[in-house]
């Protein structure tokens, strides 16, 4: 029997598989490269603002947060308890007042522990505070006067020397800051080439004397300012 030629099917199935994997090669997505000097990008989760409660609106993240509020910048009163007073002379200023609460009279024999505001007689007296009047009262030394209690009834204020006091003014009255009450004069023991208002602050003790109490200087209260 004549041979039959010899098949060679491993030649084609060689070359059919590298056909296949250059098919393959040509077909294969490129890989995604990352630069070394830019980290891969990570999605962040954006935080959500915490409830604040049903019916109140939560603040928004991206808003700076409020300031507190600032308290009102106030004058602090002294320790006493006695807020800062009107001065009591019209047209008379802080720079105008002379510290005289140290000196002395009836020589050396008692401490003023007053000052005294110098103006031309006549001139409108205001109470320095809110308060009561519980006192009009005329004696030699300090001639004509008024006592009035601060609103609290822990202080009183004494005014001396008026020339007179304003119409209308009486004894239990309640008075503003600024009320006039009297008169510069120069009665009782002022000189009278030199009316002014001889003016005093004590602390009242628990019976509430109008004539009696603790000497407080008015100085710093009226605005004065020590050298």
């Amino acid at each position: 029997m004549p041979e039959r030629p010899v098949r060679h099917w491993g030649g084609w199935v060689a070359a059919v598989a590298f056909v296949l994997g250059v098919l393959w090669a040509l077909n294969r997505p490129a890989p995604t490269t990352t630069s070394a000097s830019e980290p891969p990008v990570t999605s962040v989760p954006t935080a959500k603002p915490p409830s604040a409660g049903l019916g109140k609106t939560a603040p928004s993240p991206s808003s700076p947060p409020s300031p507190p509020p600032q308290a009102a910048v106030q004058t602090p009163e002294p320790a006493t308890g006695i807020p800062p007073l009107l001065l009591p002379v019209q047209g008379v200023s802080p720079r105008d007042l002379r510290d005289t609460f140290a000196d002395t009279r009836d020589a050396n024999q008692r401490g003023h522990e007053a000052i005294d505001i110098m103006a031309p007689r006549g001139t409108p007296v205001f109470a320095v505070d809110d308060g009561r009047i519980v006192k009009l009262f005329s004696s030699k030394p300090g001639g004509i006067t008024v006592y009035q209690f601060d609103p609290t009834g822990n202080f009183a204020y004494y005014y001396a020397h008026l020339d007179a006091y304003a119409e209308g003014l009486a004894e239990g009255q309640t008075v503003k800051r600024g009320s006039v009450i009297g008169f510069v004069g120069y009665t009782g023991n002022a000189n009278p080439a030199a009316p002014h208002l001889h003016f005093a602050i004590f602390k009242l003790g628990p019976e509430k004397q109008w004539w009696k109490g603790e000497p407080i200087n008015p100085f710093e209260y009226l605005g004065g300012k020590k050298p």
